[in-house]
């Protein structure tokens, strides 16, 4: 049992230094640059803001363009937007485009490039690799690793996401009940996605992270014993409430896609490049949970440990306790 509760303690720990900071507040930049002639170019630089704070991100071209002060600057929720014009300066091909500050960041920066002729391709800059050498695509559309490779590494950093799918999985256990409460959600968040991202539906942003917290505020609920019990609504047809509930999910994973806004020439590729990406970041998730499980149970069973009294209500302390403090914040910032 020490075991088991050192895990709890750990990821009490974690997720709580995480939380305030990735709970959908990590969001990816954007540099846009859009050819015009043979040494014209257009360079748009979206960074995010965290509350009050813009994260230090500076974008640069060994060509030196982007060390002049921009020709226009403008602050939106959410993000600072810089754009820089040049005319008669060094060809697009064969530079350097690197982002000062992304190696100590936890976020990462899509690169959009469209040449002259119409020709764009995406590519996603990361902590790990902050540079890139420019060169124009051979081939139109949006590059399949860009955005299927945002939507997995949201979904994992998306700690309020993996709390939902964690109480429903903790709620229904490994059984059949909870596949139809993962395809209710997927496909709920998967048609508010797409309806939102293509700008069909609108709801403030704030207002829906609100929200968000609720339903994971909901199911930690659900998840106390004496609730449990009862054999409520979310016992009875958990696949019901996973579908209203993935409606509200979808439109928080929309806002990321809103914000960096998508390839108008390629819009439904990269959305369901994304979705794709969402789904197996999910599965991943539930995969690595459902074996942390099943060893945690090996363990005891092993060892003949006796389960403390407490550890049924654990988590849903641990997750209604963040989802509380979500749901405050969230709200606050709403009003």
């Amino acid at each position: 049992m020490r075991a088991l509760i050192a895990i709890w303690v750990f990821l009490a720990a974690l997720l709580a230094g995480l939380a305030p900071a990735q709970a959908h507040e990590v969001r990816p930049a954007l540099v846009q640059i859009r050819e015009t002639g043979p040494t014209a170019y257009e360079v748009v630089w979206k960074r995010p803001v965290v509350g009050d704070m813009a994260l230090r991100l500076v974008p640069h071209l060994s060509g030196g363009a982007l060390e002049k002060p921009p020709a226009a600057e403008q602050a939106a929720p959410g993000y600072v937007t810089r754009v820089w014009r040049v005319n008669g300066g060094p060809p697009l091909e064969g530079q350097t485009l690197e982002v000062e500050g992304l190696s100590q960041s936890v976020t990462d920066v899509i690169v959009r490039i469209t040449a002259r002729d119409g020709r764009t391709f995406d590519h996603v800059l990361k902590p790990a690799q902050p540079r890139m050498k420019l060169a124009m695509a051979p081939a139109a559309g949006v590059a399949v690793p860009a955005y299927l490779v945002l939507g997995v590494e949201h979904i994992l950093i998306g700690i309020d996401h993996l709390l939902f799918v964690l109480g429903l999985l903790l709620l229904i256990g490994p059984n059949w009940k909870l596949v139809k409460a993962v395809t209710g959600f997927t496909v709920a968040h998967s048609l508010t996605l797409a309806l939102a991202a293509l700008g069909y539906i609108s709801f403030p942003s704030a207002a829906i992270e609100a929200l968000v917290a609720l339903s994971i505020l909901f199911v930690a609920v659900e998840l106390m014993p004496g609730r449990r019990a009862a054999d409520g609504l979310a016992q009875r047809r958990p696949w019901l409430i996973a579908f209203v509930f993935g409606l509200l999910h979808g439109m928080a994973f929309a806002g990321v896609l809103a914000d960096i806004g998508l390839p108008p020439d390629a819009a439904p590729e990269a959305l369901l490049l994304f979705n794709v990406g969402v789904e197996i970041g999910q599965l991943v998730f539930i995969g690595a949970v459902l074996l942390l499980m099943a060893a945690g149970r090996w363990v005891v069973s092993a060892r003949r440990w006796t389960v403390p009294r407490w550890a049924p209500v654990a988590p849903a302390y641990l997750i209604g306790s963040l989802a509380a403090y979500w749901l405050i914040e969230r709200t606050v910032a709403a009003i």
